[in-house]
């Protein structure tokens, strides 16, 4: 009772902000997405979706189409008055539209209905940053697997900017008669099939393509076998050869992330690295501990520098990969079933991810409360953190930028620093400090609720405020938290007619260049008419910048992307070089760690001593 007091005495005292404004939702809106500049909002609803402007929230364009009701939308910016917005329906079919600044137009079906027998589901579908490629994760029948394509983007502009026909309405999906440019499919990426037990004879057996990734696999099914055994009706053994694990029952996901060029590693190259274009998409699947990553367009590799470098990485970080069983490899030649490029294995299942705004870093978030941030410049773990402090398994995780001290990207290895904020299933909240060998930090933000209402359903860091995380939980409540001194800064409030719509999922966007949130809110029942067969939904403003608790927090936005990841070209010696000395300017820190770990397993296994001793008399 009196925890519960002060919980509520803390509630009153903290500020709450209200909306700054409001305006009706078209019917059954169920997704909204904001453009990169802030200029338009893009919603998906019952009826098709619709183009809004940001800042008079205006409709600016809409396509309908009777008996469609869009469930997912994203929007890219392909050119200085051309988006392209991908969306996926409620019967899991994906559509590519661009909007022009004049009208929404249909340019394609990713999974056009052909047999009904083999109805392919979109189950997701990713839009690249500046809508390049899209990617698209599909089920039928049981069997999943990842689709990825080119957009033809420079075809498609010129072809929006060619007239109409005139018979054309371009708020209807009727008349659709335009041809557009295919788009092209690059990769079909199936999840990986469980080998029969392989092991390997000699050291060199490692650089060959075919068997390291057929080992790992063999690896991972015989940990899954061994830990899932209760799940499992026996062992994967050579029985099992050649199955996935959707035909035990286990349905698999599939996560991806494009990739921005980073240096040399891997496979980059002076032809590729394109301002802002992805040369790669990193993928991993539901119960797999390898994260796997496809380069979209193929190049020449050096087989024997690569090979090299591998070697490399094998000599120093030997005692590491026998532990931890951590290691990255670049994986050659080209097989008729895509073969990933780079393999990157990991100690645990992978329960959740996410990918630097350079893309640059790679962070995993392992069973066991483990967090690996790869570093894909140096090929190499950047930190690897044990979350000793929860016992719940990790749910989400996502990259803060503007951290009080940020992440310095530039060209030496042992500089870089991320900052994460990691989400639990129970609702614990923590934030990872990662920079090297030694350089880690974990604070806990929040403890596990007590009352299954007040846990977190979505927490996002917000790129124009620093060190405040957007948190809305089960029960709707809605709040900025200050990941620093771990405090409530105010709580977003709504009017009494109003709730957050599905707070579980809640439908919102945030516009960085405005500094403004949208967050749809369903009117109480208790104040619509019985007479009311829709709901009246409503997007609820608020304007952050304006408000005087909030102003103190706001920065600058970062450069984009492709501006932060300025690295240098280097070539493979470099690299190699580089990391020599990275491990030579640590070589200190390591041996601190390791006897500070000496000295806690010593202490440890004299409390277990004094433990058992004094079981033992009583």
């Amino acid at each position: 009772m009196e925890s519960s007091d002060k919980t509520d005495t803390f509630r009153r005292t903290t500020p709450a902000l209200e909306p700054s404004g409001a305006t009706q939702l078209p019917v059954n809106t169920n997704c909204l997405a904001c453009s990169k500049d802030g200029r338009y909002l893009s919603l998906g609803h019952s009826r098709g979706l619709s183009v809004w402007c940001a800042s008079s929230l205006t409709c600016a364009a809409e396509w309908q189409q009777a008996g469609m009701e869009i469930t997912s939308i994203q929007m890219a910016k392909t050119a200085e008055a051309a988006y392209l917005m991908g969306t996926v329906d409620d019967m899991g079919v994906a559509r590519v539209f661009t909007y022009d600044c004049e009208a929404i137009q249909p340019l394609c079906v990713i999974n056009i209905l052909e047999n009904i027998n083999k109805r392919s589901i979109c189950l997701t579908f990713e839009l690249s940053e500046g809508g390049n490629y899209g990617a698209a994760s599909m089920s039928c029948n049981g069997a999943v697997w990842l689709e990825v394509y080119q957009f033809p983007s420079e075809a498609w502009l010129k072809e929006t900017e060619m007239p109409l026909p005139q018979q054309q309405d371009q708020s209807s999906s009727r008349d659709a008669d335009v041809k557009w440019s295919p788009v092209a499919a690059l990769i079909k990426i199936k999840p990986p099939k469980i080998p029969a037990a392989t092991t390997l004879d000699g050291s060199l057996e490692v650089f060959k393509r075919t068997d390291f990734f057929t080992h790992c696999l063999a690896l991972e099914g015989e940990s899954s076998s061994s830990s899932s055994s209760h799940q499992w009706d026996g062992q994967v053994s050579n029985r099992h050869a050649g199955k996935t694990k959707e035909e035990y029952g286990r349905p698999r996901r599939c996560t991806l992330h494009f990739l921005l060029p980073c240096g040399q590693f891997p496979g980059d190259s002076r032809a590729m690295l394109l301002p802002g274009l992805p040369v790669a998409v990193c993928v991993w699947w539901s119960g797999s501990r390898n994260l796997l990553q496809y380069m979209l367009q193929q190049a020449p590799k050096n087989k024997t520098g690569m090979v090299a470098y591998l070697l490399l990485i094998v000599l120093f970080q030997r005692p590491f990969l026998e532990r931890c069983k951590f290691s990255v490899l670049t994986l050659i030649d080209t097989d008729v079933e895509p073969t990933p490029d780079v393999l990157w294995p990991n100690a645990e299942e992978i329960l959740c991810s996410a990918v630097s705004r350079c893309s640059r870093h790679i962070a995993l978030g392992l069973d066991g409360a483990l967090v690996c941030v790869w570093d894909r410049q140096s090929g190499s773990p950047l930190s690897i953190v044990v979350v000793s402090a929860t016992d719940s398994a990790f749910f989400r995780m996502q990259f803060v930028d503007n951290w009080p001290e940020p992440a310095d990207v530039c060209q030496t290895f042992a500089a870089a620093k991320v900052c994460l904020l990691l989400l639990c299933k129970s609702g614990e909240m923590y934030t990872v400090t990662a920079g090297g060998e030694t350089q880690t930090c974990t604070v806990q933000l929040s403890e596990r609720p007590k009352d299954s209402a007040d846990l977190p359903t979505l927490t996002a860091s917000v790129p124009f405020l620093q060190s405040l995380s957007l948190v809305v939980q089960r029960n709707g409540k809605m709040f900025f938290q200050d990941v620093i001194d771990r405090t409530n800064v105010c709580f977003l409030i709504l009017p009494t007619t109003h709730l957050i719509a599905t707070p579980c999922h809640p439908v919102y966007a945030l516009n960085p260049e405005q500094q403004t949130l949208f967050i749809k809110g369903d009117q109480e029942s208790s104040y619509s008419a019985p007479s009311e067969v829709e709901s009246q939904s409503q997007l609820f403003i608020f304007r952050l910048g304006e408000q005087e608790i909030i102003k103190r927090y706001i920065v600058s936005l970062p450069d984009s992307p492709q501006q932060l990841d300025t690295l240098s070209w280097v070539t493979l010696e470099e690299t190699c070089d580089l990391y020599l000395q990275r491990r030579a300017w640590s070589v200190d820190g390591r041996n601190k760690a390791l006897r500070q770990t000496w000295t806690h397993l010593q202490e440890t296994a004299v409390r277990l001593q004094q433990r058992n001793s004094n079981a033992a008399a009583s």
